[in-house]
């Protein structure tokens, strides 16, 4: 999977950009607060429908227009399939081979993007909420049915949490309902615990091969799923949702007590065990980067095995927080394999022999200038 070609319209600081890449290593090169990121961005916002840097879509529209558009040419196994998604005050619209869709959910899948920014360094040492959403917005790329149950979940947790608010301040007091939104809610939560038991397993096998190569096999990574279903009750449906409902009566009247919802995958975690020790707590900021590097990697290697083409990479300054022998892992691990969009303000301090002839565009003032 590659992006051939990219426009946008009143997108941040850019008025028009019109662009083709390469299939392979496209370098982004440019002072600070030229648009680098912002193109990364907009190619994140061109998968996703939505920015991993803001929760403002607003924010996306150039100052003083109506609406951001970004236009994407995809290459699929398939063949070619234009994207389109259009930013408004109203809201998003997006169009897949010229056609509008009727819900967002419908768009996402499409184009399947990566990203890696130095903050993803911290992926280790980060909250667990954030590893949470780092785990959906890539588990929900490969699997639209994950998307659709973790959206479903959502609504119901807010609705029970609510119901749990009156319950305590006795504004509330028929537990019946109480019990109809927790059985809905065990539904949902059973398929994304078990949807993610699966493709965490499958991550962590990547993530292990990649962490013994970058550490010539002297250190062994494994995942640790914390979630409030049992290991043996994981890997199905219904055994993870009588694991749930168990729960829900366990932790009944407390959850009344606190008015919110205490059980299920909203509080899931991971845990990053470096030879049988957490990382995150016990490793050293060498030992937590090799992890977060081998993690990203994985993801690579899991979202091919998933859907059968490998993703668009996007990195965004990143090379110049790794060393040169993580920087040189990673631009080997995705040479002539994942199409690449790297942003740096020059090609110094990059392993430049281990780039095979980048295309290299110059990022100024909201224009981008193909330099070769």
């Amino acid at each position: 999977m590659n992006l051939k070609h990219l426009t946008l319209k009143h997108y941040r600081n850019y008025a028009a950009v019109d662009a083709s890449f390469s299939p392979s290593i496209n370098v982004l090169i440019g002072e600070n607060a030229q648009g680098k990121t912002n193109l990364l961005e907009a190619i994140y916002v061109l998968a996703l429908a939505r920015s991993h840097r803001t929760n403002n879509d607003k924010e996306l529209i150039q100052f003083g227009s109506e609406f951001a558009k970004v236009t994407g040419l995809v290459e699929r196994r398939t063949g070619t399939l234009p994207l389109e998604l259009v930013i408004s005050q109203q809201g998003k619209k997006a169009r897949v081979n010229h056609l509008e869709q009727a819900k967002l959910s419908q768009y996402l899948g499409h184009f399947n993007v990566i990203l890696f920014a130095p903050e993803d360094l911290a992926i280790v040492k980060g909250s667990p909420a954030g590893r949470r959403r780092f785990i959906d917005m890539e588990f929900g790329q490969m699997s639209p049915k994950y998307l659709y149950n973790l959206a479903q979940y959502k609504t119901m947790l807010k609705q029970r949490n609510a119901y749990l608010k009156q319950l305590r301040f006795h504004q509330a007091k028929d537990l019946v309902y109480l019990d109809v939104l927790t059985d809905q809610l065990a539904a949902f939560g059973a398929e994304i615990i078990v949807t993610r038991a699966a493709l965490l397993d499958d991550m962590a096998k990547f993530a292990a091969q990649v962490h013994s190569d970058i550490t010539t096999a002297h250190e062994q990574l494994t995942f640790k799923y914390q979630t409030q279903v049992e290991p043996d009750a994981r890997h199905d449906d219904e055994q993870a949702y009588e694991a749930l409902s168990e729960s829900f009566k366990k932790y009944r009247a407390r959850e009344i007590d606190q008015g919110t919802t205490l059980v299920g995958p909203h509080r899931d975690d991971v845990s990053f065990i470096v030879n049988e020790r957490d990382v995150a707590s016990f490793g050293s900021q060498g030992q937590q980067r090799t992890t977060a590097l081998a993690v990203k990697l994985a993801e690579i290697e899991l979202m091919h095995h998933q859907t059968g083409e490998y993703p668009v990479l996007l990195l965004d300054d990143v090379l110049s927080e790794l060393d040169d022998m993580r920087q040189t892992h990673l631009l080997r691990a995705i040479q002539n394999k994942v199409q690449t969009f790297l942003t740096t303000p020059s090609l110094d301090g990059v392993a430049k022999e281990m780039i095979d002839q980048p295309t290299v565009f110059e990022v100024h003032q909201g224009e981008v200038t193909p330099l070769s």
